[in-house]
């Protein structure tokens, strides 16, 4: 029978791992959302905005993939709490330093600064999370934290239109600041402490790949989250790029892309949320969600003769059908045992961010391949899309269906 005295204590990480993704979301999205501003107002010409923002967004990215691997491992040795403090210390003073830049290339080192510290808030939190609730709540408990997470977008965006955008980075690094004080207040999961006093091996990454099933496992737990950071790294960022290219009458602020697809995508992960809870299942879910992104992906590139309002509510629409992200992150850290859940749900969806690389990389050969024209820029996006899409199916056979999984075990070769 569970102890009803414990309830109350629940809900403080879920609390604090929300407020921190807020925060992590806040930070990770605010270079999307001032890029052309702070970009043009260090000395970039207009006519290299897009492949200097791409720099810059790369090196975050890259910042992300090693970051996860970093704090996943921690997360597994040391414990969760550790790398609640240490990654939110690190992303927030590198927010701080990075409003005093005045070259692309200080740009570029401290966003991988802050990237590799952004990496480890998101999977230190759901790890936490899913050992702390009791296993009818964690589907409800992970989607909290997601959705009140991706509305860091909102506060961003509003931020960064009515202060500078060195201000703004300040503001994002004082938050982290002021979050990190208020961690104090939250325990470590039982789960962890009673796999210290096993001898078992913790956070060994190699033993992710020493056993075919579940490399198997983590490699389907990676790539199902491929679509989301294609929508997100490609079609939002780039969204005045792409409203150039559609012809839409208008200006298109990439800030208001940003914050009306992740309001989109706050919904989206509600709704697949509590859909995932009443069918009592992950993966049927996630498969309906990437149908329905690949028909939104459709709609953003060929949708003629819009208007900026429309443009917005397809953003909106388009953030709503990837809101599977944290069904993604609460199956990783559901396919893996205590010993290995940090290390891979911290990695796996700063991997899939990482992947962001190669996405932009293949959309700019696309598009130089294609002609260079506003036509190569909507058929190479449509491409890379689609192939994302395809990837992700594929990834999806191989995870397991974790609903309702008992979280007390661990991984032994």
């Amino acid at each position: 029978m569970e102890d009803r005295s414990l309830k109350p204590l629940w809900s403080v990480p879920v609390i604090v791992a929300a407020l921190g993704y807020f925060v992590d979301i806040y930070d990770l999205l605010l270079f999307s959302i001032v890029r052309r501003t702070s970009l043009s107002s260090i000395g970039v010409p207009d006519d290299q905005l897009l492949v200097q923002g791409e720099f810059v967004l790369q090196s975050q990215m890259i910042g992300l993939l090693v970051g996860g691997l970093i704090w996943g491992i921690m997360g597994d040795k040391k414990g969760r709490l550790s790398v609640l403090f240490g990654s939110i210390l690190l992303y927030s003073l590198a927010n701080i330093a990075n409003g005093l830049v005045t070259t692309v290339n200080q740009y570029a080192l401290l966003r991988f600064i802050g990237g590799i510290g952004l990496a480890g808030e998101l999977g230190a939190g759901i790890t936490l999370v899913s050992e702390v609730l009791p296993t009818r709540l964690r589907g409800y408990g992970t989607t909290l934290v997601a959705s009140v997470g991706l509305m860091g977008a909102v506060l961003a965006n509003f931020v960064a239109k009515k202060f500078d955008w060195q201000i703004a980075y300040f503001i994002g690094g004082g938050l982290g600041i002021a979050l990190l004080i208020a961690r104090v207040s939250i325990f470590e999961s039982g789960v962890f402490l009673k796999l210290k006093e096993q001898t078992v091996q913790r956070g060994n990454f190699f033993q992710l790949f020493s056993n075919r099933a579940r490399f198997k496992k983590f490699m389907g737990s990676i790539f199902i989250g491929l679509p989301i950071w294609f929508v997100i790294g490609i079609l939002i960022t780039f969204s005045p790029e792409f409203a150039k290219a559609l012809h839409i009458d208008g200006n298109i602020a990439a800030g208001d892309a940003v914050m009306y697809s992740y309001i989109g995508l706050a919904v989206g992960d509600l709704i697949s949320g509590f859909i995932s809870q009443a069918l009592r299942s992950r993966k049927k879910v996630v498969a309906l969600y990437m149908l329905l992104t690949s028909v939104m992906i459709l709609i953003y590139l060929f949708t003629p003769g819009r208007s900026v309002s429309n443009f917005y509510l397809t953003c909106f629409l388009l953030g709503v059908s990837i809101g599977y992200w944290a069904l993604f992150v609460t199956m990783a850290a559901e396919q893996f045992g205590t010993n290995l859940r940090s290390t891979v749900a911290t990695s796996a969806p700063n991997f899939i961010r990482g992947m962001v690389v190669p996405l932009s990389i293949s959309f700019r050969f696309l598009r130089e391949e294609l002609g260079g024209n506003d036509s190569a820029v909507i058929y190479g996006a449509l491409i890379v899309g689609f192939c994302t899409i395809l990837i992700a199916f594929v990834a999806l056979t191989l995870v397991e269906e974790t609903f309702s999984r008992d979280m007390d075990f661990v991984e032994k070769d």
